[in-house]
């Protein structure tokens, strides 16, 4: 009998499905407390839970049975995936479960905001007839700029343009020509926050998008622009929001979610009378609930029977043992993935992996699923997967390419990426050492060789004396100690990488301070 408990709220259609299944026993046990989630977890092989249940590192060790997780929705910042990984624990998600209703609500939002209608709906039930105070503007012939168009964001993106919108967007992974199909003009940042007379915010919450909009990015949008956030709480700075609106530069926000939730009731963000708000409803449907119950219950059921893996945020191969053969590659090229996608800035038309040595005579999908999802994910973060990677590229307009050859040059087995952004090429490569260690051994056609873990500085200079002693003093100055640090070039004098991993991040004031340093071209901070 295998045992799977269901720790958080699940529609009842969910649950039909792996009820019905022979030889499944299933519970459910909500609003349990840590301790007792740990005592009882030992004896089952798969846990359900949606958002209220933190699966912990502590809970994750006390499994000794489990082999799958699954979470009823987008986000994976209540499970601990690294500790899954280590136990070799299938963790999914239901990344498209909520696409329809996160879009319908982010259009209520928009409306709402045109039209006053929160404003107008108070003070009508409070006895006034006020027409002209709550004077409107229309959707038609305006432009709404999209901030990250992935699947909500085009389906937003095709409601908007059905009222006669004109929209652009702003996405480093979407091609022009994908755009161009959607009706959709593609421009870079700048010009979204300069053009749009409404802003809607449809991108993860990384380290990149956190206050992507703030007083700068205000300032350089139209008087009367009207914001919309029902993506990430922390993607729009609030106070710098607070300061638009009271300076009337922003006439109008519309926000479901918080940098804080709950957030602060007594706000003046909360309370501004231009602000519509609603308590982080973008998933809040009937159908949405039943969409992510029904997916997930699918997937767990699959994964269980071994009839196949959906929607795996940790796991990249359709058969365990494959994975456990190929799991030292895998990694490599999820770290040559992120590497790139953190060095390489633009929009990318093609990625080019090349397979070199005794690797090529097995299944590489997995490596390339892992490559992709690896260059994907610092942008699209948890709506990204192993599974989902390849189609995400497709949408996208992201041409994969795949070459396997046995010749084998300075390494064994080597693994080649190459990045085609606006016509130009890059490259990182990678191999494996001792004990199946991951490193990275190439970049741009200079060879340098680091361990690709933690936080990492790439920079391109000029071999000229002087450039590293300035560079451990800048930093030591600082109170970042370098932990490790390479150096590769193409000739005496001539330009050089030099690759340092530190124990500490590095803000975005020292990395301004290290640009202005003699003979650095550029400098990049990479978390592997």
């Amino acid at each position: 009998m295998i045992k799977i408990l269901i720790s958080d709220n699940l529609s009842e259609e969910g649950l039909k499905i792996l009820k019905e299944v022979k030889g499944f026993e299933v519970e459910v046990k909500t609003e349990l407390k840590p301790d007792e989630l740990k005592a009882i977890i030992k004896d089952y092989e798969a846990l359900i839970v949606r958002s209220a249940t933190k699966v912990t590192r502590d809970i994750i060790q006390s499994g000794t049975k489990l082999k799958v997780i699954g979470r009823a929705g987008v986000g994976l910042d209540n499970v601990d995936l690294e500790a899954a990984t280590n136990r070799g624990i299938i963790v999914m998600n239901t990344p498209g479960g909520n696409t329809i209703s996160t879009a319908e609500h982010t259009m209520s939002m928009l409306l709402a905001l045109s039209r006053n209608i929160p404003t107008a709906d108070h003070s009508l039930k409070s006895g006034e007839w006020k027409r002209s105070k709550f004077m409107g503007v229309e959707l038609y012939g305006k432009t709404l700029g999209i901030l990250g168009l992935g699947r909500i964001g085009k389906e937003v993106s095709k409601r908007a343009l059905s009222f006669g919108m004109k929209v652009i967007a702003y996405d480093p992974f979407l091609s022009i020509e994908v755009a161009n199909q959607l009706g959709i003009e593609v421009v870079d940042l700048g010009q979204l926050f300069k053009d749009s007379d409404f802003i809607s915010v449809h991108s993860p919450l990384t380290e990149e998008t956190r206050h992507i909009i703030s007083d700068k990015e205000i300032a350089l949008m139209k008087t009367g622009v009207r914001l919309i956030n029902c993506a990430r709480g922390g993607i729009i700075d609030e106070a710098a929001l607070l300061r638009g609106l009271e300076s009337a530069k922003i006439a109008g926000a519309a926000l479901d979610v918080f940098e804080k939730e709950p957030p602060d009731f007594s706000s003046a963000l909360l309370k501004h009378k231009n602000v519509v708000i609603t308590p982080h409803l973008g998933a809040s449907t009937e159908e949405a609930q039943v969409n992510v119950a029904v997916e997930v219950a699918l997937s767990v059921r699959d994964a269980l029977l071994n009839k196949g893996i959906r929607n795996a945020a940790n796991f990249p191969c359709l058969a365990a043992e494959v994975c456990q053969l190929l799991q030292p590659y895998i990694t490599l090229s999820e770290k040559l993935g992120m590497l790139a996608g953190q060095l390489f800035e633009g929009r990318i038309s093609e990625l080019k992996i090349s397979y070199t040595g005794e690797i090529i005579k097995n299944d590489l999908s997995p490596l390339t699923m892992a490559i992709i999802k690896g260059i994907l994910t610092p942008v699209l973060q948890e709506t990204v997967n192993y599974i989902n990677a390849k189609n995400l590229a497709k949408e996208r307009g992201i041409k994969v390419l795949e070459s396997k050859t046995e010749r084998e040059e300075d390494f064994t087995n080597l693994i080649l990426l190459e990045v085609t952004i606006e016509g130009r090429r890059y490259s990182v490569a990678g191999t494996l050492f001792t004990n199946n260690e991951p490193r990275i051994v190439n970049v741009n056609g200079l060879y340098v060789e680091t361990i690709p873990q933690g936080y990492m500085l790439f920079l391109e200079n000029w071999d000229k004396p002087g450039v590293i002693g300035s560079l451990g003093m800048l930093l030591g100055g600082n109170g970042i100690n370098i932990a490790g640090m390479t150096f590769g070039r193409d000739k005496p004098g001539g330009k050089a990488v030099s690759a340092l991993n530190i124990d500490s991040p590095v803000s975005a004031k020292i990395l301004d301070e290290i640009r202005k340093l003699e003979n650095i071209l550029s400098v990049k901070l990479v978390k592997l």
